[in-house]
């Protein structure tokens, strides 16, 4: 069938490729840092002359490139299926980077905290999972009830996926100058926090 005026399959593959962005940078943010601190080869950067501001991009670019190298990926197998287009390359462009960055801090902040291998895969499964799921990457919203509707704009997944979708097919089911001046907001406050975590070396000097 149809879904907000174009096939299924082309609907939902932005929201596909956008989750595979999500999942693939605070994955390789929150494994690669957390093994340093249990090998603890995190010390070594700790009292190295190296920023720490440097440090922390370091991580986060190696999980945007990891990002976006399978977010490149998803696109590319989702030809076989269905046809995409360009609607806002510029959309496009500053949606899943300003994403694959605030999910790359995220899994940097998680992997702070985490004392055990199981910690990092709690916040993975348990939240963003359920949040990936109800985010808008398989629907519309607007199909939704009223009070779902207004439920699931309290979901941050639902932003980024419908900025990432309208530069790719014009439809969203939220406003897009809205969703973006949000999620670089929250990317912000995410790197301040991780900056400061870093900084302090909570998590790293026990």
């Amino acid at each position: 069938g149809q879904m907000g005026g174009f096939d299924y399959m082309q609907y939902i593959v932005p929201g596909l490729i956008m989750m595979s962005v999500i999942t693939n940078s605070y994955s390789n943010v929150v494994s690669s840092f957390y093994s340093a601190k249990f090998q603890r080869s995190i010390e070594e950067l700790m009292v190295s002359p190296v920023p720490p501001y440097i440090v922390l991009m370091g991580y986060v670019i190696g999980g945007m490139v990891r990002g976006l190298l399978v977010g490149i990926i998803v696109t590319l197998l989702s030809l076989f299926f269905t046809h995409l287009q360009i609607h806002h390359l510029l959309v496009i462009m500053y949606s899943v980077l300003i994403t694959s960055t605030l999910f790359s801090l995220g899994g940097f902040i998680n992997a702070v905290f985490a004392k055990s291998f199981d910690d990092i895969s709690i916040v993975p499964t348990f939240i963003l999972t359920p949040l990936t799921y109800l985010g808008g990457v398989f629907y519309s919203i607007d199909n939704l009830s009223p009070l779902f509707q207004t439920i699931s704009l309290f979901n941050p997944i639902v932003y980024m996926v419908n900025s990432f979708r309208y530069g790719i097919l014009g439809v969203s089911d939220v406003d897009v100058g809205v969703s973006l001046l949000l999620i670089t907001f929250a990317t912000i406050a995410m790197y301040m926090y991780a900056l400061h975590l870093l900084k302090s070396g909570r998590g790293m000097k026990e």
